[in-house]
């Protein structure tokens, strides 16, 4: 769940129960409701970070006011994700009903434009066959979000163990649905003409269809192997993986942070075109499954292969590179001096913020170790956004619990991964 920013927080126009309405469960309703609460946070987060709000009692202690200010962004940002988890089940129950009015939708353009088509041609058997197999296929999927209905119906399949759109599992899945529906227009056309057998038997030849065959299998292969990879690496701590707050479209092309993945754009592109181009054949020659080409199918093995080999590249172990005493913002002139309890430390190095976990209450769950005690790294905000922790350093104080001597740091990050452990020698 992303912050948005305050110029979104705007209210819902035309809902049913007034604009601005926050108090029922539909989705209008939830996602007014958690719109305000991040319009909330994002204001309170601006006044933090310009030096405002701050209680009187705390203005002489920079730590204190830091740990004041934390606490209360942390406490805001756990508000902010309880109206996304209402915003997140209003959504799954209205998603399964909109994508059923697509998939019937679909059904009803095919049907006009049978018709359309029809005119200076007259009506045909495979005309029906289409129609019938269409109607079969979506009646397939209305079961599918029946039973799914609290999961996104149709799209539950779909969606990974991230609570994310499955790049490789919506390939196949077009694939798969594609290679059903032009089975059942053959069946169709078989039963509605049966003279015409002998062509009709010839168009399901294995023979004819390889291309089809090896393309639909490789996808689907594709994502068990995806699956296995991804869950290989994230128990191995070589892969940070944060759940999403629900699925979006977005998904089948970026990554998990919301940026553009060369990998996922590639495989969806290719895989596109090409099943584009095999229903555009099964349109000119309904009497047979459609006769890919080998060198498109050679194209999407490439893309597939491409896509497998981002899976297994992707991410990284965090990592601690460095820990350095932070220079004192108060007290006077600062000296060299070793770390002691109560100063503060910066952990270089990377990974420690993961991909799809910029939301505070995401950074809120960070915890560095030193020796024996656990320590919470503040939220430090500042205009448009926080500048404890990033990506590459946190900023953490040394608490008076830790024992003098050489100690181990480690942080563990929001998705639970544990950095190296890097010694430093702490002073009484």
């Amino acid at each position: 769940m992303a912050v948005e920013t305050a110029e979104n927080a705007t209210t819902v126009e035309g809902h049913p129960h007034g604009p601005g309405h926050t108090g029922c469960e539909c989705p209008q309703g939830a996602r007014e409701g958690h719109r305000r609460a991040v319009a909330a946070f994002v204001a309170m987060r601006e006044r933090f970070a310009a030096g405002e709000g701050l209680p009187a009692a705390l203005a002489h202690s920079a730590g204190a006011s830091r740990q004041w200010v934390s606490d209360e962004l942390a406490q805001a940002a756990r508000t902010v994700v309880d109206s996304g988890r209402a915003e997140c089940t209003a959504w799954r129950d209205a998603v399964w009903r909109r994508t059923l009015l697509v998939v019937w939708g679909a059904v009803a353009a095919l049907l006009i434009g049978q018709l359309a088509t029809a005119l200076g041609t007259g009506w045909s058997v495979a005309r029906t066959a289409g129609i019938a197999a269409a109607a079969v296929t979506a009646a397939l999927l209305t079961l599918t979000a029946r039973l799914h209905h609290g999961a996104g119906g149709p799209l539950a399949p779909l969606v990974g163990e991230d609570n994310r759109l499955s790049t490789s599992r919506t390939v196949a899945a077009a694939w798969l649905a594609f290679a059903v529906f032009a089975v059942l227009v053959l069946g169709g056309e078989l039963a509605l003409d049966p003279g015409d057998r002998p062509r009709l038997t010839d168009g399901l030849a294995v023979g004819r269809v390889a291309a089809l065959l090896t393309v639909t299998g490789l996808t689907c292969l594709a994502a068990v192997m995806a699956r296995l990879v991804v869950a290989a690496r994230v128990r191995a701590q070589r892969l940070q993986k944060v759940r999403a707050v629900r699925p979006r479209a977005a998904d089948l092309l970026t990554d998990d942070a919301g940026r553009g993945s060369f990998a996922d754009a590639q495989y969806v592109v290719v895989h596109t075109a090409a099943l584009a181009f095999t229903a555009v054949r099964l349109a000119r020659e309904p009497w047979r499954l459609p006769d890919l080409p080998w060198g498109p199918a050679l194209l999407t093995v490439v893309s597939t292969l491409m896509y497998l080999a981002g899976k297994y590249t992707e991410g990284g172990r965090p990592t601690v590179l460095s820990v350095v005493r932070v220079r004192p913002e108060e007290g006077g002139i600062d000296r060299d001096a070793p770390i002691r309890t109560g100063d503060d430390i910066e952990i270089r190095g990377n990974g420690f913020v993961p991909p799809g976990a910029q939301d505070p209450d995401r950074l809120a769950r960070m915890v560095v170790r030193i020796g024996a005690v656990h320590v919470h790294v503040p939220l430090v905000p500042v205009a448009g956004g926080f500048g404890n922790p990033t990506d590459t350093a946190l900023t953490v104080p040394v608490p008076v619990d830790v024992e003098p001597g050489r100690v181990e740091v480690q942080v563990v990050t929001a998705a639970g991964a544990e950095t190296n452990r890097y010694l430093i020698d702490v002073l009484d």
